[in-house]
């Protein structure tokens, strides 16, 4: 008996270990990502001048750096990077979230439809140029239509106590091809300035993006993955199967409406700024899941940094890829997380021993 709990010890020690080095590595990569990203574009910034601008910051005496670095460096590159940085967490955040609430690996905002839904609202404020809420007046109606989606795919996907895969991707095809109609019809009747927004929209993108949308991005999305991180212990109890979490203690109905929320506001808030980015929290969630186990709390942890990790990558292919060009930043992620997906699909069949 000593000699199995003694496997045991050492079983989860190693498992520990695993996660550590997981989570420090992702720390330690996107550090080097972003200051990577800092350096390269159109105008290159010398590492070493990087690094003298950041010091400089904190009042210690550097030499001066190239003309119209400082410029590029805290006016256009890091509030991208920072957006991003946010972006791919809340995504990556709320993929896990709805795999944990749905039981299904295959979720995903962007699968199920709840980024279309959320750029459609904010596609709606924009064409009907209504300010009821002053400048948080695009976050609200894509919060809204975010969360018309979670609901709809919540409602319609649930069989039996339980969510088909099947459905679940039908139910996000439906979303999908509702509110890209639904685009298609704004596109129509907005001006030319109100189509250029829909259409950032639907490409998702980081370009342009300023200090004063990381300032209202990053404690939204800091305080919706601190609620995450404190609710995932239940979500541990949750993957039991309502029956057991609902003898353990767990209010099943508060705790799924409380992710709910959380997926809207995390989902919609990133939509808001940078339009559709698909398939981060796919992708990430899942990798992880692969290679540090199911436990909430450490797997929240390193989808957060992957996903932050992926987003600040694809953005430096698509302002580098072509020169003096900037790729759509969902295009690029589509085509990482496109075979993946599929890949994932024909996993799950091949497990389940066919689709029904």
């Amino acid at each position: 008996m000593s000699g199995v709990t003694a496997l045991s010890r050492t079983a989860r020690h190693r498992l520990t270990g695993r996660r550590l080095a997981l989570i420090g590595g992702l720390t330690i990569a996107l550090i080097v990502a972003i200051l990577v990203s800092l350096g390269v574009g159109q105008f290159p910034i010398a590492p070493h001048e990087v690094w003298n601008l950041i010091l400089a910051k904190f009042g210690v005496d550097v030499p001066p750096a190239a003309p119209g670095a400082e410029a590029a460096l805290w006016t256009v590159r890091l509030p991208r990077l920072l957006l991003g940085v946010l972006v791919g967490a809340a995504l990556a955040g709320s993929g896990l979230l709805l795999q944990a609430i749905f039981g299904n690996p295959l979720a995903d905002a962007g699968v199920i439809g709840i980024s279309s839904g959320a750029a459609l609202g904010a596609a709606l404020a924009i064409v009907t140029g209504i300010a009821t809420f002053g400048n948080w007046t695009v976050p609200a109606l894509a919060f809204v239509g975010g969360l018309i989606s979670v609901i709809a795919v919540y409602l319609v996907s649930r069989s039996g106590g339980k969510t088909e895969i099947v459905t679940l991707i039908l139910t996000g095809i439906a979303i999908n091809a509702i509110c890209a109609a639904g685009l298609g019809f704004l596109t129509f009747l907005g001006n030319t300035s109100s189509r250029e927004q829909i259409v950032f929209w639907q490409l998702g993108s980081l370009n342009g993006a300023l200090w004063k949308q990381v300032t209202t991005v990053f404690p939204i999305v800091l305080l919706g993955l601190i609620a995450a991180y404190v609710i995932a212990p239940k979500l541990d109890l949750f993957a039991l199967g309502e029956k057991s979490a609902r003898h353990l203690g767990v209010n099943v109905e508060a705790l799924r409406i409380t992710v709910i929320m959380l997926v809207a506001v995390l989902v919609s808030v990133a939509v808001a700024f940078t339009g559709i980015i698909g398939f981060v929290g796919l992708v990430m969630p899942h990798l992880m899941r692969m290679i540090i186990g199911p436990a909430h709390r450490p797997l929240l942890l390193a989808s957060v940094l992957g996903g932050a990790l992926l987003v600040v990558l694809a953005d430096l292919f698509a302002r580098t890829a072509i020169p003096n060009a900037d790729l759509p930043i969902g295009m690029v992620t589509s085509l990482v997380g496109g075979p993946f997906f599929f890949w994932l699909l024909i996993r799950t069949r091949k497990s389940q021993g066919g689709w029904a």
